[in-house]
This record gives structure tokens, sequence and C-alpha cells, in this order.
């Protein structure tokens, strides 16, 4: 269910960030686009005692990866009154952000409005992106170390992308300093994740580690160095004084490729470098996708030259 989920989210999000790009899906476009917002609208403009009932269950058909991995979690406790109990949680854990960004956008022009709807649909597509790769046996270490990763790629793609499908994909290269922060601070969240839930804050137990696991955290935590630089320095005022940043933000490229071989040697799903049980297709997948992440921002570096 959650590969089926993030397969359509990804389906969804291209749509939003590139329109034309795929075909639509018929019985999709309801929860999509102008149908259901119509409902939404013409309820909500009938005050009822149910009215707010009804706009509940028209809410949970609106594509949202977050929604979704909320429903698939209430479903596996097997029984409705516990489903009911952790849906009405995630409503109320919801509530501070969507009344923050509504507080938000309504000061906002319109231009930068339709910059936040662009900047969902590439939050759907991590979102998607996020619940393919943390099937099985995942938690929310898995969720901040997957992350960060695809958040790292995205950023490093968005420059020779600005240019894929007539130019269709340029939002993301705005968006660029944002999500390479973003993957900074998701892996700052994974090593403290590590730390506190598996580590007991015991630097120690590093070294009851087999030698592949130990290599693969000292691959991430030379990768998390390497990204810190570019994040610390992603601000207007030090990049209109500082000309060597483009180099530093370079070190972003070594980065990856070091995050994928620690992701590789600690995650027991991939069947390379020593693992033992992984699968050796998930390991050449992840190896491919950042190795073709690489040459492209690499092919672009060499043509802005």
């Amino acid at each position: 269910m959650a590969i089926a989920t993030g397969i359509l989210l990804i389906w969804l999000s291209l749509g939003q960030i590139a329109p034309g790009l795929l075909p639509r899906l018929p019985r999709l476009t309801l929860a999509q686009h102008d149908r259901l917002n119509t409902v939404m609208v013409n309820l909500s403009l009938k005050p009822r005692p149910w009215t707010p009932l009804l706009l509940g269950l028209c809410w949970g058909l609106i594509p949202c990866g977050f929604l979704y991995a909320a429903q698939i979690r209430a479903a596996e406790t097997g029984q409705w009154w516990r489903g009911a109990v952790l849906m009405l949680a995630f409503g109320l854990g919801t509530v501070p952000t969507m009344l923050g960004i509504s507080w938000v956008a309504g000061r906002w022009s319109s231009d930068r409005r339709s910059q936040l709807f662009r900047l969902g649909g590439w939050v759907t597509l991590v979102a998607g992106l996020l619940l393919i790769l943390r099937t099985g046996e995942s938690h929310g270490n898995g969720l901040s170390a997957y992350g960060s990763l695809a958040l790292l790629m995205l950023a490093l793609i968005a420059r020779p992308a600005s240019g894929w499908w007539q130019g269709q994909l340029s939002g993301l290269l705005r968006y660029r300093r944002g999500l390479g922060v973003g993957s900074f601070v998701l892996a700052i969240a994974h090593v403290l994740h590590i730390f506190t839930f598996a580590w007991n804050w015991k630097a120690q137990a590093v070294w009851f580690l087999i030698p592949s696991h130990r290599l693969g955290v000292l691959l991430g935590l030379v990768a998390m160095a390497l990204m810190a630089p570019a994040a610390l320095t992603s601000f207007d005022q030090l990049q209109q004084h500082w000309r060597p940043w483009r180099a530093v933000h370079l070190l972003t490229l070594p980065a990856l490729g070091l995050a994928i071989a620690h992701t590789i040697l600690l995650d027991r799903r991939y069947g390379g470098f020593g693992s033992t049980g992984g699968s050796a297709i998930a390991t050449m997948a992840l190896v491919g996708i950042g190795a073709t992440v690489l040459l492209l921002r690499w092919r672009s570096l060499n043509f802005a030259r």
C-alpha cells in the first residue's frame, strides 16, 4: 500500500511541477484539481450542522503524503476506535502548521503564494519518494536519513533540470537553497536520532559495531561535515561579499557519494559492500541514481564554464 501510494504521489507531484509532462489519470483528477475544490467551496457556502463533517470527509481525498501515511498507520491498528484516535491525534498535530501557513500566505503577494503552490509539488514528490524508500522495516531514523538524501539529490540536479521539458522544471532551481539546507537539517536530525535512541548518547558504542558499520558511520559523519559549509553560507549577505562560496558548495558532490556509501553500509536492505541478506538490485539502483545525479551536476558545471 505504501509503494502504491508513493507512486501515486510522485505522479501527482510531477503533474503539478510540470503540467502536461504526464497524462492525467481520469479517476484521480477529482482528488487533485477543480472538481473536489468546487465541492468543498459549495459545502462551505451552505453552513449546516453536518457541514464540518462533510468537509472533513472531502479533505481526506486531497493528495497528501503525510495524510496517506497516517491513514495507512490507522488501518494497521486493526480496530476502528484506535484508528479514529490516531487520525484525531494526527489532525490536532497539523493544526499549528496549517494555521501558520494560512496566516503567512494571507500576508503574501499573489506571486509569493503561487511560488508556495509550486513548492508544494516538490514537497509532494519528496513525500512520495520517502513512502517508497521507507517501506518494510522502517522507523523515524529512516525517514530523516532518506529525506536528507532525497533533498540533497534534488538540490544537486536543480540547475541541469531547469532546462528540461521546455524549462517547466525551472522552479526547482528557485528552491535549490531551501532543498540543500533542508537536507543538512535532516542529516542533523538523523545523527541526533542515532545518538539518542541507538547509542543512548554513548559515543563509545561505535567501537562495538562491525568494521563495515564503523566505516559507514565515519563516511556519514564526513558527508555531513562536507554539507555544513554549503548550508552555513546559504544566505544572500555572505554570498554578495564572499566570492569563494560557489567552490564551497561543490563540496556537496563528494558528500552525496559518501552519503550513498553510508546508506549501503548501514542499511541491511542493500546487498553491497559487505552487508548480508540485502538486495544487490537495490544497491545497484541507489548507486545508479547517485551516479546519474553527480554526472548531470558535473556536466552542468562544465557547460557553465
